[in-house]
């Protein structure tokens, strides 16, 4: 094998289940002969860094262009979807040793032997993110019951728990073998009592009695929850070990941030320390009063909103004793109400605040047994003088509805997503002490619609990482435009994590070819009421609500919502055909009101209903035992109820107008019908033009000549006619450096035209219809 070849292919992140989360990356046969590479060897992707895998083979009928990977490999070099990274071989090493980080559960109860079973015959550098899912295809690995073991420890959400590799012994790309040892970083960086071999189930402990970080309170030299439950009933100063042991390990430390670096949430942090001041510093006032000195509060929010860190800063000097609800809802019901109780104790009788973050986690909405005896003692705490309970969630109906009783959490904050000013203030806060270039933030906030504290946080860790790997011995560190820019490709806001987006780019409307009355349409409707909204209040007009793209397929109806959201820097949300649909009764509609609130958490953002007319059929003409009927009853609730739809478009697309709901394509809905026209020989070719902008073609290739030539071919016809043409010229030469006019003819014999003449003159004739109401 030679390490001096490479190829640059296009990532694309499509996994099978069977592949995914085992770090496992899906070549073409030829492309492995090609990089002369084997299936199982390692290999290395270049994008943004530089991460290691195991190249496997892909199916013959794959593309030879294509890089399959998982999300999490995508993460490890950095990249999204489409984009192009170089392909090499790896020389790896056997490790030695491996040290990795990762969650606390995780930690505190998978033992060395687990560990390094689950990660047996992966590769990696530090920095790459690994999962636990053992790498079950290739070369057979002694994993035993790994699976098993895992699912016992952690729970069904064992899967997607993520590790990060911090150090190898040798440095580089590594493999892990059955002699590595794999050691947990907090036990890396513990004194050992005595040696221990690698392979042991014994792992070091650290010994620190003082601290209340979970991964220095383990009491059990081997981390096993079971074996720490068979010590704790051995004998009574056991079990006493034992419960501290679980306090701590639900016990969090949530960061402090000064008050006046809290942006855009200014009057929630006031409003919140004006009920601690009274209920904790001047009880005797409310008792004067007649009113009882009880504080429960609920902070809801998006997730990542800072909703913990507020609480904690406006807490100030006063004792906050944090209690993480994702992780104490892991353990067993025992277990749970031990952690509950030892710190509700700590927060009565020492006074402060108990702060249980992501409280649905601990109790959800489908309560347990367990739950009531978790609420009594909240309740107590709530009612104690000199204390107070705070509790968050991302809303008030995702948690036990018990919560919301008047004896404990009376009250309910709400903190905002943050709007363009405050994104630029969180950024200017988070790189205030960061040696930096000439930054715009005002740029970065208007194209990060959506993001969050958290994920503001993460853009600028990412562009300090690539700020690092730029840095030089000779040249001072620092995080220019360029870094930010960078990181706004990798990093995925919260708010769009589980909904499938448009893919933006760098297309926008200016350069769709021709359609010239549909982009002006377009621009009217759904961009002048986001970029302009004083002028349609200064004309007292309420802007359209929606917009209904219609037109022959393949005419790049969706091409001009990923154009029209990149114009507008907007969160694109997509939902294709009948994705809503679902036989149980509400779940469709609780489907279409998750949707619209998640658009709504993002705005400003355009949600595009692909092939609506499956997903809001003409009402009473179904046989789907009217779950279709309360889609779109459903919609039209969203469309035009009570709740406004502020900063939110709507745009739908389909080839069969006739067959939607004439109910939604009244005025306050889908009121702006936009006819989608097959393109003429001008349009082709700026289609062609476009579409090949990356293509390197032959200067003997006239693309106008070409697009004159293409009658009865829509937008996806000649996107893939310049597609194939380059496959055809990489089957000719896998080493060729253009595509010639003799590749265009050969892929014209296999990419024929799509559109339908008497389908087309259908929907001409219907759009004359509208165009004469």
């Amino acid at each position: 094998m030679t390490d001096s070849a490479e190829l640059t292919l296009t990532l694309r992140v499509l996994a099978s289940a069977s592949d995914a989360r085992r770090g496992i990356v899906r070549l073409h046969p030829e492309v492995l002969t090609a990089l002369g590479m084997r299936q199982w060897d390692a290999l290395e992707l270049v994008g943004a860094r530089t991460t290691a895998a195991v190249a496997a083979a892909s199916p013959m009928d794959t593309s030879q262009a294509l890089c399959i990977v998982d999300e999490v490999v995508a993460a490890n070099c950095g990249l999204t979807d489409d984009s192009r990274v170089v392909v090499r071989p790896a020389e790896v090493i056997g490790a030695t040793e491996v040290i990795v980080d990762g969650p606390r559960l995780a930690q505190a109860t998978v033992t060395e032997r687990v560990l390094r079973s689950a990660l047996l015959g992966k590769v990696a550098r530090v920095g790459d993110s690994l999962t636990l899912m053992p790498r079950d295809l290739g070369p057979s690995f002694p994993t035993g019951d790994t699976t098993r073991t895992l699912s016992n420890y952690l729970g069904a959400a064992w899967s997607s728990q993520l590790i990060t590799v911090t150090a190898t012994e040798p440095a580089g790309s590594v493999s892990i073998r059955p002699s590595t040892a794999v050691r947990w970083v907090s036990d890396a960086a513990a004194p050992a009592a005595s040696p221990s071999p690698a392979g042991s189930s014994t792992s070091p402990m650290t010994s620190d009695a003082t601290s209340t970080g979970p991964r220095s309170s383990r009491t059990s030299s081997t981390g096993s929850a079971t074996r720490s439950r068979s010590a704790a009933a051995a004998s009574p100063s056991a079990s006493s070990t034992a419960s501290s042991s679980i306090a701590d390990l639900a016990r969090t430390e949530i960061e402090r941030v000064d008050r006046d670096r809290l942006v855009g949430v200014a009057e929630q942090a006031e409003t919140l320390e004006g009920w601690l001041r009274l209920a904790l510093d001047r009880p005797e006032l409310l008792q004067t009063l007649g009113a009882a000195a009880h504080l429960g509060v609920m902070v809801t929010g998006p997730a990542g909103v800072g909703k913990a860190t507020v609480v904690r800063s406006v807490c100030g000097d006063r004792p906050c004793v944090a209690l993480d609800g994702p992780l104490t809802g892991s353990l067993s019901a025992e277990q749970r109400l031990e952690a509950v109780q030892a710190l509700a104790a700590e927060v009565r009788s020492g006074g402060g605040v108990l702060l249980i973050n992501d409280v649905d986690a601990l109790l959800p909405a489908t309560p347990e047994p367990v739950a009531t005896l978790i609420l009594s003692e909240l309740r107590d705490v709530a009612a104690a003088p000199g204390a107070a309970l705070v509790v968050t969630a991302v809303t008030a109906e995702s948690a036990d509805s018990r919560l919301r009783a008047p004896d404990l959490c009376d009250r309910v904050l709400d903190l905002p997503l943050p709007d363009a000013s405050a994104r630029e203030g969180i950024l200017e806060s988070l790189l205030a002490d960061v040696p930096q270039g000439e930054l715009d933030f005002e740029s970065i906030a208007a194209r990060t619609p959506g993001y969050v504290a958290g994920d503001l946080r993460a853009l600028c860790r990412e562009a300090g990482m690539r700020a690092a790997g730029r840095a030089g011995e000779d040249t001072d560190p620092r995080i220019e435009q360029d870094d930010l820019d960078g990181a706004l490709r990798v990093i995925r806001p919260m708010s769009r994590s589980g909904m499938e987006e448009v893919s933006l780019g760098s297309i926008t409307l200016d350069d769709v070819g021709d359609m010239v009355e549909t982009r002006q349409a377009l621009t009217e409707s759904v961009l002048w009421p986001l970029q302009h909204p004083e002028s349609f209040q200064r004309l007292g007009i309420e802007p359209p609500r929606g917009v209904l793209l219609y037109g022959p397929p393949g005419c790049g109806k969706t091409f001009l919502v990923r154009a029209l959201a990149a114009s507008g820097q907007l969160t694109a949300h997509i939902v294709k055909g009948a994705e809503l649909m679902d036989k149980w009764v509400g779940s469709s509609e609780k489907a279409v009101r998750e949707l619209f609130q998640r658009a709504r958490d993002s705005a400003p953002s355009l949600i595009f209903l692909d092939e609506v007319d499956a997903l809001a059929p003409r009402r009473g003409q179904s046989s789907d035992s009217g779950v279709g009927d309360r889609v779109v009853a459903s919609l039209l609730t969203e469309l035009d109820g009570a709740e406004p739809l502020t900063n939110v478009a709507v745009l739908g697309a389909t080839n069969r107008p006739e067959l939607i709901d004439p109910a939604l394509l009244r005025p306050g809905r889908l009121e702006r019908l936009v006819f989608v026209p097959p393109p003429d020989a001008d349009a082709r070719g700026d289609i062609l033009r476009t579409a090949g902008r990356d293509v390197p073609l032959a200067e003997s290739v006239d693309l106008d000549a070409l697009a004159a030539d293409l009658d009865g071919y829509s937008a996806a016809d000649c996107a893939a006619l310049l597609r194939e043409a380059a496959m055809t010229a990489m089957r000719r030469d896998l080493d060729a450096a253009e595509v010639t006019g003799s590749d265009i003819t050969a892929a014209r014999s296999s990419v024929r035209p799509s559109l339908d003449p008497a389908q087309v003159e259908s929907l001409r004739t219907y759009a004359d219809s509208r165009s004469g109401d």
